[in-house]
């Protein structure tokens, strides 16, 4: 395959930013995405120019790391990562365009690279249990309902990508957040914080200045794990609780 790359390129986050065109040959449609980008990079080196950076890590679709806005959707036009998308879902001698997450507050650090780390200061803000669990307890110790799990479960396949926001068209992180919020309110372990919990995430996340939540859907088509946009709901139905109680 030949293909015509569009690819953002951006020196650091105080630099202006362009897009610059690149052709590259030779792609197999066994390649995934990001070996396609491999590829371009190589002939870069070869050229004595500065190779695109980009994120990655496990490239095996687990750790949420790629993060690419192709021809205009989070990850590409497949409902995956960016490092499972194949170059068999384009054609011979199309043009595409690869630009970074495109949020104010995943401010990009280089090219395709952004700064996530709000993400993290969510997480720290209540993303955790705080009850001292020794030892790994038996399996059936603490019996959970089958619903109950299995909605954790489904919460709990989150890897962070941040493709809800890169999506959205307000960059909301609503998705993201509620699927770690639901993910622990609905279990045992996770009931001595339910409250603090969604409200420290919630107002963290605000500060963050991710964008409000205007239920498009867009966070649900792009999320490469299926997180239902039903999970935005349950949320609120949580913060909702947890402020009336709070409020006395």
């Amino acid at each position: 395959m030949r293909l015509t790359l569009r690819v953002w390129r951006q020196r650091n986050a105080d630099a202006p930013g362009a897009m610059s065109t690149y052709d590259v040959d030779g792609i197999s449609a066994d390649m995934s995405f990001l070996e396609m980008l491999d590829t371009l990079n190589e002939a870069l080196i070869l050229r004595d120019e500065d190779p695109v950076a980009f994120d990655h890590d496990c490239r095996e679709g687990i750790c949420g790391a790629c993060s690419l806005v192709i021809n205009g959707d989070a990850h590409g036009p497949e409902r995956t990562t960016t490092c499972q998308l194949h170059m068999r879902s384009f054609r011979d001698g199309d043009t595409i365009d690869v630009e970074p997450w495109r949020a104010a507050a995943f401010p990009v650090v280089k090219d395709l690279v952004v700064d996530r780390s709000a993400f993290d200061r969510v997480i720290q803000s209540g993303g955790y249990i705080s009850a001292p669990t020794g030892s790994a307890p038996e399996a059936h110790a603490t019996p959970v309902p089958k619903a109950d799990a299995d909605s954790a479960f489904e919460h709990a396949e989150c890897i962070g990508c941040g493709a809800c926001v890169a999506a959205c068209p307000n960059g909301s992180a609503m998705l993201f957040t509620s699927a770690k919020i639901n993910h622990l309110n609905v279990l045992p372990q996770g009931s001595p914080e339910r409250e603090t919990r969604v409200l420290d995430m919630v107002a963290q996340m605000d500060a963050e200045g991710f964008g409000g939540c205007t239920l498009t859907g867009e966070c649900a088509t792009a999320c490469p794990k299926g997180i239902p946009l039903p999970s935005i709901a349950a949320m609120n139905r949580e913060w909702l609780r947890a402020r009336r109680k709070v409020k006395g």
